[in-house]
């Protein structure tokens, strides 16, 4: 493994910042503080910011040797926000606001990032310009998107844009990066189901919502075995079903609500179409009606195949080919996918290990991404913040 030694020597500061954000989690777009001590670090580092992008991102500027004269330029992703979850690890920098936590390693991937930035800054041995984004509000909030029409790209010109995620259960010191879709669409759908409520006893005075629930949910499955191509990958996954208020009380409505994932907008309309027309026709059928309801969230993490491939062999010139392994696809969501839509770019997996590196005192729970028990393992800040200066350096390097 070949990591840069500036970068190794100040990675003990940089996991300390990495702990003191972890202790002061922030939700989407209330990351003030976390914004604030990275604009701070940046500013310290003779790096010019640019506060408030997207309502809390912060945009760093590291202009190499020339100045940046040469026009070109190079995006670097990373996000700040946490969780709506309660911590149950008990060690020291665990998070100190209840009902908060970063269990999704975003004070790690703020932290690599601001270890590439300190180094830049202190080199610059590249000409063109490395724009450093600090995301807000991936939970969600899709930061990204809003950052886009503050005007990202238009005010931070860039040839393409790279991300990057920890991913626990990869061993550490290895990364996954391919080509095409690597991470879904995220959506919504909520349907109501109206019928007639009655006495339980007295069915037959009533139109009753419930049947007609479990008939959606079960024609709702056809459409992934039936309409679609077999080899297009979809889930329609129905999740919550509120209704009635009493054993002997036929309800007046029964409430569908639940999520579809696709890796292409194609399968997502087709999706979107048949759930309408069944949720449409079965209440009809049986004498009820329902108003239905489709919310796109964030579309499909799509990656280039030519930025694919750059940042492939850039993690084998650090960790070899052998630890550089094909980027399985997960049906979670990155909003992310509104930068990769605007400008080529490429979103990888860094490991994270199996959790071994949590102190004594971390809660009984796997470390696994979204759970009380999760930490971001601090041995990755050198590896990661060596391949995102690896992976810019180069890119302005290379003719394109």
């Amino acid at each position: 493994m070949k990591l840069i030694d500036s970068i190794v020597a100040e990675a003990g500061a940089i996991a300390q910042l990495r702990r003191d954000i972890h202790a002061h989690p922030e939700l989407c777009f209330q990351e003030l503080r976390t914004a604030e001590l990275v604009a701070s670090q940046l500013e310290r580092w003779g790096i010019p910011v640019h506060r408030g992008l997207g309502t809390t991102g912060v945009v760093g500027i590291v202009h190499g040797r020339d100045g940046g004269a040469c026009g070109r330029a190079v995006g670097l992703r990373a996000d700040m926000d946490a969780l709506p979850m309660q911590e149950f690890n008990t060690f020291a920098h665990a998070s100190r606001h209840a009902g908060k936590m970063h269990a999704c390693g975003h004070d790690g991937h703020t932290a690599m990032l601001l270890a590439a930035a300190q180094h830049l800054a202190g080199h610059r041995d590249f000409d063109g310009t490395v724009y450093l984004l600090f995301q807000p509000a991936e939970e969600g909030g899709g930061g990204a998107r809003e950052m886009i029409r503050d005007g990202l790209f238009e005010r931070f010109p860039m040839e393409a844009v790279f991300g990057m995620h920890n991913w626990p259960g990869m061993p550490a010191g290895h990364f996954a990066v391919s080509a095409g879709p690597v991470m879904a669409s995220s959506n919504e759908f909520k349907i109501t189901i109206r019928g007639k409520g009655g006495h339980a006893a007295l069915p037959h005075t009533s139109i009753d919502p419930v049947p007609v629930a479990c008939q959606m949910v079960q024609a709702f499955q056809t459409i992934v075995t039936r309409n679609k191509k077999p080899v297009d990958t979809a889930v329609i996954s129905v999740t919550m079903i509120h209704t009635g208020e009493a054993t002997n009380v036929v309800p007046d409505t029964c409430e569908i609500q639940g999520t579809v994932r696709t890796f292409t907008t194609a399968v997502l309309d087709l999706i979107e179409q048949r759930m309408a027309e069944i949720a449409r026709h079965t209440a009809a059928a049986f004498g009820a009606q329902c108003d239905f309801e489709f919310e796109r969230n964030y579309p499909p993490t799509v990656n280039a195949a030519a930025e694919a491939a750059f940042a492939r062999r850039v993690m084998q010139d650090i960790v070899g080919e052998a630890a550089v392994i094909e980027q399985e696809p997960t049906m979670g969501a990155e909003d992310f996918a509104y930068m990769l839509q605007a400008k080529p770019g490429a979103y990888c997996f860094i490991g994270n290990g199996d959790g071994v590196h949590r102190e004594m005192g971390h809660g009984g729970g796997p470390c696994t991404l979204h759970n009380p028990s999760y930490d971001f393992n601090d041995a990755l800040i050198p590896l990661g913040a060596t391949y995102w200066v690896h992976l810019a350096t180069r890119w302005l390097r290379e003719p394109r």
